[in-house]
């Protein structure tokens, strides 16, 4: 069955001169002199622009804490940068191959300061660019600016629950496909399939943990195959219109004994407050201590053996974390997992995840399947 839901509506020039203004005020609230973007997540989020590969020619947005956005761009690829849906919010810098690119965004930069700067860009570039400027100095910014990405606006929150609706209904379909006597394999090719049905244009993952294979949280779906018995772990999710989908439901195949009725239960209710522990003001620890705690009063704690969740948007995983020990507060627009689980070795293992929206007043789940233990055939 493949999705019949509307397309989103575009994101405007509007909506991305908004996204670089407060890049801009974060990076002088961070006492940079600007941020520097590479092709990837976060030059999709500013700009809308992505180009199809990343290569030893430079391109590079930046973005000074004051003055005006530009992006250096190779002349050959000049024209799809200035179809980008953000392009009205910059002015474009191309450079020919006759020319140093490197001098070219040199000239755009203050020559003695700091700078954020994209993880993934290229180290080739990244010291070029210190050569140029050997008195500037660049920090990544995932350390400096966490939280670029972090907060999202309505039309982004709407492409969040739209992806995360279009997960749900893949789980709804996966129910009814036969799971004993099937490899992982085979299923977590079903669920992908479903995804993409379902309008997803890239898929990142699709766990399928049975039996003892569910104690890995990260199992990658292998030759296993499925038993009457089997506890299984369905992690999955993927990009829809740009924007993320991640969730995580437990199934059994056939009647499940008392013991893992418990862990299922202890697990569920762990999710469940989870969510309650979400509000504007809390630190993202809280969501973390609350569900970590039901799961260590049932007497698994040892056996939660990750965070309880991440933030979700452009990519499947990037900040806010909710670990023990980050303190930053929820605002409302942020949009992270809920994940807590136990992991038996060589047994079995359980996880319930749903994407959370920080809204005015509490939470907002974004995937809404039920999280009662399914029984598959």
């Amino acid at each position: 069955m493949s999705s019949t839901a509307a397309a989103p509506a575009p994101f405007t020039a509007d909506d991305y001169r908004a996204r670089i203004a407060r890049a801009a005020a974060h990076a002088g609230g961070a006492g940079l002199a600007g941020v520097l973007v590479a092709p990837g997540p976060d030059l999709a989020h500013l700009t809308g622009y992505r180009p199809t590969a990343q290569t030893e020619r430079l391109t590079l947005l930046v973005v000074p804490a004051h003055g005006a956005p530009h992006l250096v761009v190779p002349a050959l690829e000049a024209g799809d940068a200035a179809r980008a849906p953000g392009a009205a919010a910059l002015t474009l810098r191309p450079w020919t191959d006759a020319e140093d690119p490197y001098a070219a965004a040199a000239a755009l930069l203050d020559a003695e300061g700091v700078f954020g700067i994209s993880d993934n860009a290229w180290s080739l570039h990244l010291l070029a660019l210190q050569r140029a400027l050997p008195r500037t100095a660049y920090r990544g910014l995932s350390d400096v600016l966490p939280m670029l990405r972090a907060v999202k606006d309505d039309r982004e929150l709407a492409r969040l629950a739209a992806a995360g609706a279009a997960a749900d209904a893949a789980y709804e379909e996966i129910l009814r496909v036969r799971f004993a006597g099937r490899r992982e394999s085979e299923i977590a090719a079903d669920l992908a399939a479903l995804l993409r049905a379902h309008g997803h244009a890239q898929v990142d993952f699709t766990v399928v943990g049975s039996g003892p294979n569910g104690a890995d949280p990260h199992h990658e779906a292998g030759e296993r195959v499925v038993a009457e018995g089997d506890m299984v772990v369905l992690d999955f999710g993927g990009l829809k219109d740009g924007y993320g989908s991640d969730t995580t439901r437990t199934v059994h195949v056939g009647e499940p004994t008392p013991e893992e009725r418990r862990v299922h239960d202890t697990v569920r209710a762990a999710q469940e407050a989870g969510f309650a522990a979400v509000r504007p003001g809390a630190a993202c620890q809280d969501v973390d201590r609350a569900a970590r705690a039901v799961i260590e009063d049932a007497g698994y704690g040892p056996y939660f053996i990750h965070r309880t969740g991440h933030g979700i948007g452009v990519t499947t995983h990037e900040p806010p974390y909710m670990i023990e020990g980050e303190e930053r507060p929820l605002v409302p627009g942020m949009c992270f997992s809920v994940e807590p689980g136990i992991y038996l070795p060589g047994r079995f293992g359980v996880r319930i995840e749903d994407i959370v929206a920080v809204t005015a007043t509490g939470g907002r789940r974004l995937n809404n399947t039920p999280r009662e233990l399914a029984l598959v055939e």
